[in-house]
């Protein structure tokens, strides 16, 4: 697969879609396609105008924060060679509704057939650029404002505000960690360590950090997009397994990326992807609040995560390695392809054990649209023995993920797995309101030791 294609598949409404062929526009508007297949027309301002006063979304733009100068001509896809369909461009954030195609061609300039597609529009990076940060102990209001009522998240560790640094303007997460002793602050410095090694763009990155008595907080980039899996479930949503494709390829190369620097995320889960904007395909990986750096000859065992994503050799308190976050890769695009959670019972104890005895199949309602090789990717994954587990290069390698192409004009059903995760999502919130990760660490610490024979 290309990387102009993988590139032009992170942009959904607002961007580019998938297409055969090129054309050539000039000057005033922008033909564009998206995740639904339909056109619209952008008028493009001659001057620059502040993001505030922009009727169109910043993705529309670039991905920009500010229109862009006009240019003389603009270079965009069309999936047939012959036909366009231009949109009412006066109403705001796109519109649905086409007008006569043959009006397209007004505005045409050139007109060439080209079996390639623009390579213009690669992943967004942070709006900054990577450094390597070290707690201070200055008061953080001197730096930064931080927005106590603009919670973005939560969790075992305390939550997560927006931010602005005061003398750039930049918005940013903080993310704010009650620490009661010294184990508890050098495990925000490990995290604060991992994180300093991390520079890819499907990775979340540090911007600044800061101790103090009671607290250390994290400054880092502010991802807006929200929960993949709250995305997903919107209803506007048109998901297909192409787009599962497309962020599952990403979770990959992030996954990927972690490893060849020997980092252990583990605690790979829904909650812990992000959508970088609300338009956008593009996503995040974040939290690394429990990843390990990996030492091939200290032998690492870990009794913490959520049970639903936990390795067989978590559960069994065996020693962890990278295999370990690509068991919870294959349930997260289990997940994500059917709506279903492949080994949660009606209790934690009976999740882990059906993780122990991979007592998972796929259910034939829910993967009636589901592609074989797709089985394939979550079958090579969800295998109880670490060493036959696909890596994360593996992954990038095999078929499901490659050949878009081919893939684009035939994975346009939507999926079953959106109404099935509403509900997933509604249970996992009602159940946070009364446990957490800690809770369950404790839940999975009694396990290990009954299966050991050690006395609770």
């Amino acid at each position: 697969m290309g990387t102009s294609l993988y590139r032009s598949l992170l942009l959904s409404t607002g961007g580019f879609s998938v297409s055969d062929y090129i054309r050539k526009f000039t000057v005033r508007r922008y033909l564009m396609n998206n995740s639904l297949g339909l056109w619209y027309q952008v008028s493009i301002q001659d001057k620059e105008q502040d993001s505030d006063n922009n009727p169109w979304p910043p993705s529309i733009c670039q991905n920009t924060s500010k229109w862009q100068r006009r240019p003389k001509e603009v270079t965009i896809q069309s999936r047939e060679p012959t036909r366009v369909q231009t949109f009412d461009p006066e109403s705001q954030n796109g519109v649905i509704t086409p007008e006569i195609p043959d009006l397209a061609f007004k505005i045409l300039s050139s007109f060439s057939v080209l079996p390639v597609f623009p390579d213009d529009c690669p992943p967004q990076p942070a709006p900054f650029e990577h450094r390597i940060v070290s707690a201070k102990q200055v008061p953080m209001g001197s730096y930064y404002a931080v927005k106590q009522n603009e919670v973005l998240g939560g969790g075992r560790f305390g939550q997560v505000h927006m931010c602005a640094e005061l003398s750039s303007g930049l918005t940013l997460a903080a993310k704010i960690i009650k620490v009661k002793g010294m184990k508890e602050r050098d495990e925000v410095k490990n995290e604060i360590g991992v994180m300093n090694q991390l520079n890819h763009v499907n990775l979340i990155q540090l911007y600044d950090a800061f101790e103090s008595r009671t607290n250390l907080t994290l400054i880092m980039e502010y991802v807006g997009g929200g929960e993949l899996f709250d995305r997903i479930v919107d209803e506007k949503y048109h998901l297909t397994e192409l787009d599962a494709i497309v962020f599952m390829r990403q979770i990959c190369e992030g996954v990927q990326y972690l490893h060849q620097q020997y980092i252990l995320h583990l605690d790979l889960k829904p909650e812990n992807i992000l959508c970088v904007n609300s338009t956008g395909n593009q996503i995040k990986i974040i939290d690394f609040g429990l990843a390990r750096k990996y030492r091939p000859r200290e032998k690492l065992k870990v009794n913490f995560g959520t049970p639903e994503f936990l390795a067989p050799e978590v559960v069994n308190y065996d020693f962890v390695s990278f295999p370990t976050d690509m068991w919870s890769v294959g349930v997260i695009t289990y997940m994500l392809l059917s709506g279903l959670s492949p080994f949660m019972g009606d209790t934690d104890m009976e999740t882990m054990n059906n993780i122990l005895h991979a007592n998972w199949d796929f259910d034939a309602e829910a993967f009636e649209n589901v592609s074989e090789e797709a089985k394939d990717f979550i079958s090579r994954l969800l295998v109880p023995a670490k060493c036959s587990r696909l890596s994360a290069s593996g992954c990038m390698k095999h078929s499901w993920l490659n050949n878009l192409e081919e893939k684009a004009k035939l994975h346009r059903v939507r999926l079953k797995s959106q109404l099935r995760l509403q509900t997933y999502l509604a249970a996992h919130r009602q159940w946070k309101k009364h446990f957490n990760v800690v809770a369950a660490a404790n839940r999975l610490k009694r396990l290990q030791k009954a299966r050991s024979g050690n006395p609770v």
